[in-house]
């Protein structure tokens, strides 16, 4: 299973947010590419980065700490937020980002996914946030009546490599993930599964590895950041 280090970006800084909101958010790190290179250093084989501002404006605003990293570390990243159009997915896939993570679209316009997928295979992942099992889109502002079982399952066979998947009632809580909701999406589909929110121990991340369902990983931030996860143990924990 992999752990994807989490990068959140809002006005330029490594922050993290409190159950999603924009107002709770804690500054860990001026040089948003200086904690990418650490992670890395650190032995971490993929990056999670978010531009939360973006996921707000619906366009990419934090591009110039993202392309900072893209330049400076060479294993993979996933970025999410802001991300509703063809040529923003263009743009960053040429940049060298590895996948994008389309969140809202999955919503209001899934042809878009299907599209993209399609258009860029293994390159696309569907980010499905979800709070009391409904979706929540705009940087979490607006709670749908979709059901997150049902959007991943509309996904099924049009190419998405990936569903990331986020208790926001568990994101930057420190109380641990959402692992019996993770496990159940996991295996409504045959998409590979990332958890997100709430992991805040070595614990944490070996439950979700021994849930039963094949997860590909889970999604750490603010745990890294606090210390309350030693990265290189993780790894070798997750290894083990």
């Amino acid at each position: 299973m992999i752990l994807y280090p989490a990068i959140d970006l809002k006005d330029g800084q490594a922050v993290r947010l409190l159950r999603g909101e924009m107002d709770k958010a804690t500054v860990f790190n001026d040089d948003p590419a200086a904690q990418a290179r650490a992670f890395v250093e650190a032995g971490c084989e993929w990056l999670h980065l978010v531009d939360l501002n973006g996921a707000f404006a619906g366009e990419p605003v934090n591009a110039a700490p993202v392309e900072a990293i893209l330049s400076e570390c060479k294993v993979p990243a996933q970025l999410g937020g802001g991300i509703r159009d063809m040529a923003t997915i263009e743009m960053w896939l040429s940049k060298g980002l590895e996948r994008v993570i389309l969140g809202t679209v999955a919503v209001e316009n899934p042809d878009l996914v299907r599209e993209a997928a399609k258009a860029f295979p293994g390159k696309v992942a569907v980010g499905i946030d979800a709070k009391g099992g409904k979706v929540a889109t705009k940087g979490w502002a607006n709670v749908t009546d979709v059901d997150a079982t049902d959007l991943a399952r509309s996904f099924e066979d049009d190419g998405v490599c990936a569903i990331i998947y986020t208790d926001i009632n568990r994101d930057g809580a420190m109380q641990g993930p959402n692992t019996e909701a993770t496990a159940d999406l996991a295996r409504a589909v045959s998409i590979p599964v990332i958890a997100s929110g709430g992991v805040s121990s070595i614990k944490d991340l070996t439950d979700l590895r021994d849930c039963g369902a094949d997860l590909n990983g889970a999604i750490s931030g603010r745990a890294l950041y606090d210390g309350a996860i030693d990265l290189g143990e993780a790894l070798k924990a997750l290894q083990g």
